[in-house]
């Protein structure tokens, strides 16, 4: 059967940028970013609160870690509310004991069913990304734009409302996107969205709304891609992004820094049997001298007061 004319349309499409949101830059070329107190590595950490319906649409798809049996799929759905409910408390005490803080991804959904979260991060003087309404509701190509701006509003003015937040960062659910996502979060007056992955320091996004940026938060040494999608072991994480680490440290001076990104998942690494692994990854992270451990929109201040041409 042959594809949909629809399937067809990109009319960007050309060699090399095959799109208009930003502009080719080497990263060698660029000019280098200094970190407050002459640190070589921005830690950003961002452990995702999300909330997945017990009937989650297949709508364009599921979301990782969404429910994969037959309704009503409990097995899952109260392993995801776990998280959000007894492994939360670990990862918290580990960042607390490491002296680490964090962007917490929620939900709105998370926002709305457990407030005693939001009001633990406020404690914390941590700062809450946007993150969608819940893991049933995507973004994607070709979604009515009505729609999309609808649930972009909802997120951001409910979490702004239960946290008293200015809430300036964005991440989509399952970090999907339609071509107007980009406008559409700009106008809620999103500074910075964590989707897009390539590259490993902020770069300037255009929107019809005005300039964002981009935070690269990685995709590949999260612990939901390592431990769920890859099947990797829990010391394999830990060598993961411990390697991680090592590799930026060296590249990186106290005149031109880094970004060390980890996405963590408490429903994963909040489990008794995982959260040491967690806790010895970070240790080895802010055992090193020149770490500075902030928020994405603390990093995006200190890149902007310094970017420019390079």
């Amino acid at each position: 059967m042959p594809l949909p004319d629809e399937h067809l349309r990109y009319p960007l499409r050309r060699y090399g940028m095959d799109q208009d949101w930003y502009d080719w830059a080497l990263q060698p070329e660029r000019k280098p970013v200094a970190w407050p107190g002459g640190a070589r590595i921005a830690l950003w950490l961002v452990p995702a609160l999300e909330f997945f319906p017990l009937n989650q649409p297949a709508k364009p798809f599921k979301a990782p870690g969404g429910m994969v049996t037959p309704y009503p799929d409990l097995r899952h759905y109260t392993l995801r509310d776990y998280g959000n409910r007894v492994g939360v408390f670990r990862v918290f005490k580990v960042l607390d004991r490491l002296g680490i803080t964090a962007s917490v991804a929620m939900n709105a959904k998370v926002a709305e069913r457990a407030p005693f979260l939001v009001e633990e991060v406020n404690r914390r003087g941590w700062e809450i990304i946007a993150y969608g309404v819940d893991m049933g509701r995507l973004h994607y190509g070709g979604m009515d734009i009505e729609e999309e701006t609808a649930l972009i509003k909802d997120s951001v003015e409910t979490l702004r409302g239960v946290s008293g937040q200015p809430v300036t960062g964005w991440l989509s659910p399952a970090k999907s996107e339609s071509m107007n996502t980009l406008d559409l979060v700009a106008a809620q007056g999103i500074e910075y969205v964590c989707d897009w992955i390539s590259d490993d320091m902020p770069f300037p996004l255009r929107t019809k709304s005005g300039e964002i940026h981009s935070l690269p938060l990685s995709h590949e040494i999260s612990d939901q891609m390592i431990l769920h999608q890859y099947q990797h072991s829990e010391q394999d994480f830990v060598d993961q992004v411990t390697d991680q680490f090592d590799v930026l440290y060296r590249e990186a001076t106290p005149e031109d820094g880094r970004i060390m990104t980890l996405t963590i998942h408490p429903w994963m690494s909040g489990q008794p049997h995982r959260i040491k692994h967690l806790e010895r990854a970070l240790a080895h992270i802010m055992g090193h001298d020149g770490v500075w451990s902030a928020t994405g929109a603390e990093i995006l201040a200190a890149y902007k007061t310094q970017a420019g041409p390079a």
